[in-house]
């Protein structure tokens, strides 16, 4: 574990502001006058850390490179220099963002400075575009730096770049504590799902900022706020300009193990050996052309059809009573074409190898006889989770996708957690995708679908569906306010990989929470069906994962834009193995007293 410490000198907790701020187009100098005055508010009530919305000096709806160009300013230049004489004041750190001109080039960028006492101390040029910036600006050619600072370590992001997981995960491999993250957010409503995404899964503070207003017709969210490592919205601002005040522990930060469920470490239990498919761009072309190049592996044609997902906690030890219960819930799924079971659905949790060996069989084995009867019966692909009795004797938490045809398909929990490693062996088969009538399948086993990079994979590989039978507590469904009301990771996997995720979790004492979660955030609530609480029962969803004109296919599950959008140039670290060895060498910069 990293030191909470700077220079010897450990680091207390500390005060950071969030300012929500809406600046007026062609405005600069009043736009600076009114940013100085909110920002010499914060740093006199304590904070330490104050954080500036995108753009927010000049105003973000620019038409073209021509109508932003008298604004646009070099960095260290006239506008740093005015907060950093705030920030030599009140001995704070502040980041904000404006427009950036490269004296050396005169290309244009959306970026965002950390500035200290001393001056900048850091710049970060947005890498991930929204619609609007490649109308002025070009895509940031800076990487994904982590700034080392007497308040920690801080990394930056803008807007757009925060809903690719990979962005946050880099800065969380590369130490950041903090990711500040200017915003001028519109769509899905805030504090953004993606935002809590990033803060849980890296175990990072974010301070996001935002605008409350409406600039050339585009509305803009507000809810600037502070978000803890453990996703729960410490602080916020609804609407209007203001200041929502938050505290940072770093040491909170850097502990990235959870004690709740079966317990892990959130960066220690990546498996970057499977990660490989994160830094191939395979979306820069039509998929339907892609995957199928040399006849290898086509996608499926797709079709119309009925998932289903089957919620109730196993009986550790009585595999007759949980047949039963999996042929139960499966009736109550009639008509649906794949129903998804609980994580060892067929043995009940265990807790250590002796046990776990009794109940494990090999596969094809006696408990896959059974449940390809019921899968005949529903005329329907089951997928449950069980313990499989591998090479050489190692025990596997599994999951096999069973149809009326047979044995379609076993995958292997790769990420395991602490509980799992007293009797299970990481898997061994990699992420694993399969094609059935209704689309690509992906598989994964509870706690691997915790982790952005796999989900990422099998997005990559061409996955319509990713399921993903579970068994666990963790991580909670939040109350998170925002359009969503409740912040659900499953979600957010689902959105950002432009996939149907179907999670099957377990009834009481376990989490519950199973769902159904479909790839588009405009169409929520509409897009997806959930088990709400922890009884038992069973809900099916209608899915289309059909191509109308394969030559450019419409539909987002096959298309999947936001991934054809991803910049794979800054991701290498994701699937490195010796993370001091591949580190770039843009990844840090130090400061020194």
């Amino acid at each position: 574990m990293i030191p909470t410490a700077i220079n010897g000198a450990a680091i207390a907790p500390y005060r950071v502001a969030a300012i929500q701020f809406s600046p007026t187009l062609f405005k600069h100098q009043e736009n600076l006058q009114r940013l100085e005055a909110l920002t010499v508010e914060a740093a006199e009530q304590g904070a330490q850390l104050i954080v500036h919305p995108e753009m927010a000096t000049t105003g973000y709806c620019w038409g073209s490179r021509a109508e932003v160009s008298p604004f646009v300013e070099p960095v260290p230049g006239p506008t740093t220099d005015r907060f950093t004489e705030i920030a030599e004041k009140y001995d704070c750190w502040i980041v904000t963002s404006m427009p950036e001109i490269s004296p050396a080039t005169g290309v244009y960028y959306n970026s965002a400075v950390l500035i200290g006492p001393d001056g900048v101390e850091g710049l970060y040029r947005k890498t991930h575009s929204y619609i609007a910036e490649p109308t002025w600006a070009k895509d940031g050619d800076l990487g994904l730096p982590v700034f080392e600072t007497p308040l920690g370590r801080i990394g930056l992001l803008i807007c757009m770049d925060v809903t690719y997981p990979e962005t946050a995960r880099i800065e969380a491999l590369l130490g950041a504590d903090v990711i500040c993250l200017p915003t001028n957010w519109v769509g899905d409503g805030a504090p953004a799902g993606s935002w809590i995404s990033r803060a849980v899964e890296n175990s990072v503070y974010i301070i996001a900022t935002d605008r409350d207003d409406v600039e050339r017709g585009a509305p803009f969210c507000g809810h600037a706020c502070v978000i803890d490592p453990d996703g729960e919205v410490q602080s916020v601002l609804p609407a209007g300009d203001g200041i929502a005040f938050g505290e940072i522990d770093i040491a909170k930060a850097r502990n990235k193990r959870f004690t709740r469920g079966a317990g892990g470490d959130i960066l220690a239990d990546r498996r970057p050996d499977l990660y490989h498919p994160i830094t191939r761009n395979t979306y820069l072309w039509n998929p339907e052309s892609f995957h199928g190049n040399y006849g290898l592996r086509p996608l499926p044609v797709g079709k119309e059809s009925r998932i289903a997902v089957a919620q109730f906690a196993p009986v550790p030890g009585d595999i007759d009573d949980n047949l039963e219960s999996i042929a139960r819930l499966a009736a109550e799924c009639d008509g649906a074409e794949l129903i998804v079971f609980p994580a060892l659905a067929v043995t009940g949790e265990v807790f250590d190898c002796q046990h776990a060996s009794r109940l494990a069989e090999t596969i094809p084995g006696p408990n896959v006889a059974v449940l390809q009867e019921i899968a005949r019966e529903q005329e329907a692909h089951l997928a449950v989770g069980l313990i499989e009795r591998g090479e050489s004797g190692a025990l596997f938490e599994s999951v096999v996708v069973v149809g009326p045809g047979g044995l379609a398909g076993v995958a292997r929990k790769s990420h395991l957690t602490a509980q799992d490693r007293e009797w299970a062996t990481p898997g061994n088969l990699g992420l694993v995708t399969i094609d059935l009538p209704l689309g690509r399948v992906g598989i994964l086993v509870g706690y691997d679908a915790f982790f952005p990079e796999a989900v990422r994979s099998l997005a990559i590989d061409g996955a319509d569906i990713v399921v993903c039978p579970s068994l666990s507590d963790w991580p909670p469904v939040i109350e998170a306010g925002g359009r969503s009301d409740r912040f659900v990771l499953w979600r957010e996997r689902a959105r950002e990989n432009k996939i149907y995720l179907a999670v099957a979790n377990g009834a009481v004492p376990y989490g519950g929470w199973s769902g159904i979660y479909g790839p588009d955030p405009e169409d929520y609530p509409d897009e997806e069906i959930t088990i709400q609480g922890t009884g038992d029962g069973a809900v099916s969803w209608k899915i289309d994962t059909r191509s109308p004109d394969a030559r450019y296919p419409t539909n987002p599950i096959r298309m999947k834009t936001a991934l054809g959008r991803r910049q794979p140039i800054w991701y290498d670290l994701l699937q490195a193995t010796d993370l001091e060895a591949a580190r770039p060498d843009w990844a840090s910069q130090h400061w020194t007293e």
